[in-house]
């Protein structure tokens, strides 16, 4: 099912607060494209990825009568996925990875080494961060939130938000500089 208009996904809403299973599956092919974009980003993997997502769409389902059809659902949806995947952290992650901002060194990174990246390949580095640097990273870059909203989200002081971007920002500019000269290693090789 493809790009349904406000009109009939209000249609389908109102079904599937009935139960209407099929209605519910159209949320959900509709959606997930969306959804799972988001939530990669939160993940290490994609099979975490799913199980934040699958998790989302549980929370929906069972909250579509506290939905307001006044405010676009695509919203509604996404702050749930957000507050999904950080609450997936908080269970099972643990924030114990978190280093101070006298941990964080300036980077230089070249602006031909990142117009070589993909979006791809920067998706791939994010992944590969802890999840307590990723999450910040996500939250603050990604999301638009404060430090001290992430702080109160993540239940971190404000400071610990900002050496965590700090860090995060630092190990990213490192993977960043390492893979192209790995790359340029292989090329020259």
């Amino acid at each position: 099912m493809s790009n349904l208009q406000d009109e009939e996904i209000q249609h389908i809403i109102a079904a599937a607060r009935k139960g209407k299973t099929d209605a519910q599956r159209a949320i959900y092919s509709q959606f997930y494209g969306y959804g799972m974009s988001i939530s990669i980003r939160y993940a290490e993997n994609s099979e975490e990825a799913e199980e934040i997502l699958n998790d989302t769409f549980m929370k929906v389902f069972k909250n579509l009568g506290n939905y307001n059809p006044n405010h676009a659902f695509k919203s509604w949806f996404r702050r749930i996925l957000i507050n999904t995947a950080i609450d997936y952290h908080r269970k099972y992650q643990k924030y114990r990875h978190t280093l101070g901002i006298s941990h964080a060194h300036s980077v230089s990174v070249d602006t031909d080494i990142m117009a070589s990246i993909s979006a791809k390949e920067i998706l791939a580095l994010v992944q590969q961060l802890a999840p307590s640097y990723r999450t910040v990273f996500n939250l603050y870059v990604m999301e638009g939130y404060k430090h001290k909203e992430i702080g109160q989200q993540l239940g971190i002081t404000e400071a610990t938000s900002r050496a965590t971007l700090a860090t995060a920002r630092y190990k990213l500019q490192k993977m960043i500089l390492d893979n192209s000269n790995y790359i340029q290693h292989k090329a020259n090789g």
